[in-house]
């Protein structure tokens, strides 16, 4: 037996529900998303072996949520909340339980993780497999648009192929930045990949827009403050009260700089 099947018997030997739990282990030691007291949303959570993994690593303030069309079995005494959903993520009823489960009120983005392990029933045919996978995770992506909060994360599978750069760019664009991880607990056969994308930008600007602001204050380090739809961008050689265009140069969840225009 080779060393990737000996997950299979470790799951069973360790009480997972599913070999992939060591998927989901590594994700986190790679990319650090399951810290204590987080809200995670696990899409396509069925069996239950990522719910399993994320329930330890959240701890006992966190709050685990599992969604599937299929039924998922409780866990067996979890410290943290950990709640299940039979039901389809993509539509509105499923968000609102979800945001039931947390308490969330109206526009409220309670989560902080959104993971997918969802892969689509598999043909044969790796061009259509790898279109479908990129499908799902274009669903999931969604999703994480919807009810991430600001510098959450996510995490979501894909089978390589001609279409992965499309979606990283596209999801890259909202994260302050996304990388890919192969975990070893991957079988060496398989074509699949997690695309990790850490700091998710609710912000009003991204990287390379031209505003109009006006400089209410000054930091300690000596650049204006100034504010975009409640958003702050400290802005490089300006003084209270200037009423400058800036070009935006960076971008994170809840500040990014900028520098005026000549």
């Amino acid at each position: 037996m080779s060393g990737k099947d000996d997950y299979y018997n470790r799951a069973k030997q360790e009480g997972y529900r599913a070999r992939s739990a060591y998927k989901l282990q590594q994700l986190d030691e790679t990319a650090g998303l399951l810290g204590q007291n987080r809200t995670v949303l696990d899409l396509g959570a069925a069996p239950g072996g990522w719910m399993q993994v994320a329930a330890e690593r959240v701890g006992t303030g966190g709050v685990v949520i599992g969604v599937d069309r299929q039924r998922i079995d409780d866990l067996d005494d979890p410290d943290p909340t950990v709640e299940t959903i039979r039901g389809d993520m993509t539509d509105e009823s499923t968000k609102e339980e979800v945001r039931d489960v947390v308490g969330a009120e109206g526009d409220e983005r309670p989560v902080d993780v959104v993971i997918s392990d969802l892969a689509p029933n598999m043909t044969g045919q790796y061009d259509l497999d790898h279109a479908r996978s990129i499908h799902l995770a274009r669903q999931a992506f969604a999703v994480a648009e919807d009810v991430l909060a600001t510098g959450g994360d996510f995490a979501v599978k894909v089978f390589d192929g001609q279409d992965l750069a499309d979606l990283e760019a596209d999801i890259e664009s909202e994260f302050e930045y996304v990388r890919q991880v192969r975990p070893d607990a991957s079988r060496d056969s398989s074509s699949e990949l997690y695309l990790v994308a850490k700091g998710f930008l609710t912000a009003p600007v991204r990287e390379g827009d031209t505003v109009e602001v006006t400089i209410e204050d000054v930091g300690s380090e000596g650049d204006g403050i100034a504010k975009v739809e409640g958003y702050t961008l400290f802005v490089s050689g300006t003084e209270a009260g200037d009423t400058v265009t800036v070009r935006v140069d960076d971008v994170k969840p809840n500040f990014g700089f900028a520098q005026p225009v000549q």
